[in-house]
């Protein structure tokens, strides 16, 4: 063996080596790695196959990757962990379901002090750069690089598909919602629809509740399977909430301005992807209902599909607040934006059937997501082409309509938080929207929003005594969970 291992014993270049070790692909969108790495990797995976044919091949790639690319070295621990464990543990691979990849970092092994094998269980985050796309697919590469955690296989897979064609058929009364957008008034590139509980919230939502700065009239009631599903969405949410604060948020407490009460699901946006082509541009989800750091739980059904994100980096130039998120701002500066944005490339999460990925408390307000379109996708048994995405979201209470401020064109203010002016970031602002909707003028209101550290509203006296007046008037939605028959 060592008179084989001798003539053959190309290594990994140091990108290829970061990029296996993490569980992830990264790839240039101007042109992909060189041809020759490529082939250098699968001559040392072909030595190790030979050498080790009992063995996985993406097992085997593992290892070559944890040992920097030495087939010698790959091949030593391969060795020492079959003579010390003869038989392979089924237990191991019995959760793990079909296309589903798992992190990398369950499977490299590293040296004890003790001479023994382990795997190695830290996961780095990683660096993205300009033009770069790192593409995640395992639970613990996605919660270590984004402020999301996924869960696969989320649901009984006969309760998923029973989900899906249920909101397949609802699907057939989504429609397209409009808005402006350089003096154009343009349809946005995918079907959706808001769904809640009771007919007496269909009449708030399509005469109280706007949605960039105009009133929507797709709404419907929540269908039965989507009421039960959210049960389970409330619970795995509510788990992940918890998981975040004690592991990743400092001090183990929760973020200034996130709720503390337990995250109640009471609206959902159900969206449609019927094909490759249909999308939908890096945004960050509307505040003006949810409040600061607001946490989403988003279900994917049907085909899988790549969920970009990117993170915020605040500009430099000294730009007015108002006249910089005006619908009026031209093509070029949109363009100038766009490639700031990018200067730190993008992270790509790759989103299953039957898949729930939180988007935590920090990620409206730090992160920018969006559906890109696809070059090819693999159709679904039950949906063909279609991807559903269901969005479970938290009205709060103390953010009803009838509390928020209005402009002084009339229409509803929306909730922004400040995120191009480094002074600035992080603060939440009042901002007509009404420019956004089709044929309507938008007014110059400004003023930003005081809450406490809970996410709570602080008005000013005049604001508080409408607040007290409207309480009684301005009920509530109700919980998915409240509104159901107990099962």
């Amino acid at each position: 063996m060592e008179a084989f291992l001798a003539r053959k014993k190309p290594r990994l270049s140091q990108p290829q080596a970061r990029s296996d070790r993490a569980g992830v692909t990264p790839s240039n969108e101007s042109e992909g790695a060189s041809a020759d790495t490529e082939e250098s990797t699968d001559i040392k995976l072909a030595m190790l196959i030979s050498l080790h044919p009992e063995i996985k091949q993406d097992e085997l790639l593992d290892i070559l990757a944890s040992c920097d690319g030495s087939v010698e070295e790959a091949s030593s621990l391969l060795s020492t962990k079959n003579s010390a464990a003869p038989t392979r543990s089924k237990k191991r691979t019995a959760g793990v379901s079909l296309g589903i990849q798992s992190s990398l970092s369950s499977h490299i092994l590293t040296k004890s002090e003790d001479g023994s094998l382990r795997p190695m269980k830290e996961i780095k985050p990683l660096t993205t750069k300009k033009g770069q796309t790192i593409h995640l697919y395992s639970p613990e590469d996605v919660a270590a690089n984004t402020p999301c955690t996924i869960i696969h296989n989320f649901l009984p897979p006969e309760e998923a598909n029973t989900l899906l064609k249920e909101l397949l058929d609802e699907s057939e009364h989504f429609s397209r919602y409009e808005f402006q957008l350089f003096n154009r008034t343009v349809q946005s590139p995918h079907t959706a629809c808001v769904y809640v509980s009771t007919p007496e919230e269909y009449q708030q939502q399509t005469k109280e509740y706007t949605y960039g700065g105009t009133y929507r009239a797709n709404v419907r009631q929540a269908t039965p399977q989507l009421r039960s599903t959210s049960r389970k969405v409330q619970q795995a949410v509510n788990e992940e909430i918890q998981n975040r604060i004690k592991n990743v948020y400092p001090d183990g407490k929760k973020l200034k301005f996130q709720s503390p009460k337990p995250w109640r699901p009471n609206a959902a946006f159900v969206n449609c992807y019927d094909g490759p082509t249909e999308s939908v541009g890096y945004h960050a989800d509307e505040l003006t209902y949810l409040g600061p750091h607001p946490v989403i739980g988003s279900l994917s059904l049907g085909v899988e599909r790549e969920f970009r994100v990117r993170r915020i980096i605040p500009r430099d130039e000294d730009e007015d607040q108002s006249s910089s998120s005006s619908p009026r701002k031209d093509a070029k500066s949109a363009k100038k934006s766009t490639a700031h944005a990018d200067a730190q490339g993008q992270i790509s999460i790759h989103l299953p059937h039957n898949s729930l990925l939180v988007m935590h408390a920090e990620m409206q307000e730090e992160w920018k997501h969006a559906i890109t379109p696809a070059q090819t996708i693999s159709p679904h048994p039950i949906s063909g082409n279609r991807r559903i995405n269901i969005t479970y979201r938290w009205y709060r209470e103390s953010l009803n309509p009838r509390f928020t401020p209005r402009c002084r064109c009339g229409t509803h203010a929306i909730l922004r938080c400040s995120q191009r002016k480094q002074e600035s970031r992080g603060r939440y602002m009042w901002m007509c929207y009404a420019g956004f909707a089709p044929g309507k003028q938008g007014c110059s209101f400004f003023q930003w929003a005081e809450f406490d550290d809970d996410g709570n509203p602080v008005w000013d006296q005049k604001q508080e005594q409408k607040h007290v007046e409207s309480v009684d008037a301005a009920p509530g939605l109700a919980h998915f969970s409240a509104s159901q028959s107990s099962q």
